[in-house]
């Protein structure tokens, strides 16, 4: 089974399917093995959260949660939407960049 993901770590993308369809967020957190991510702001959960130290309160706390992969898409600035990226070689280093205008992602 592949173990990759096509999206990084800070990169920005768009939710293309789902409850939060059209929400843009950064990406927070990848989870390979799993094909998962979360992005800021999208798949808010509700939490209850225990106090762990005394004095700290408890209760229901909202978070990010995991979502699929599969459901977000790459954001392009340029093109003001969720496009494809491609391989190019440029001054030695490979980079990410729009399939459709050729911007770096």
């Amino acid at each position: 089974m592949n173990k990759m993901v096509h999206v990084k770590k800070d990169d920005t993308v768009i939710v293309i399917s789902g409850d939060d369809k059209g929400k843009k967020g950064k990406v927070l957190e990848v989870a390979p093995k799993e094909g998962k991510v979360i992005v800021q702001g999208v798949n808010i959960v509700t939490k209850h959260a225990k106090p762990r130290r005394q004095g700290e309160t408890g209760g229901i706390v909202k978070v990010e949660g995991a979502m699929y992969a599969d459901k977000v898409q790459l954001y392009c600035e340029k093109c003001g939407k969720g496009v494809r990226a491609k391989a190019e070689i440029k001054d030695g280093k490979k980079v990410r960049v729009c399939a459709k205008c050729g911007a770096n992602l």
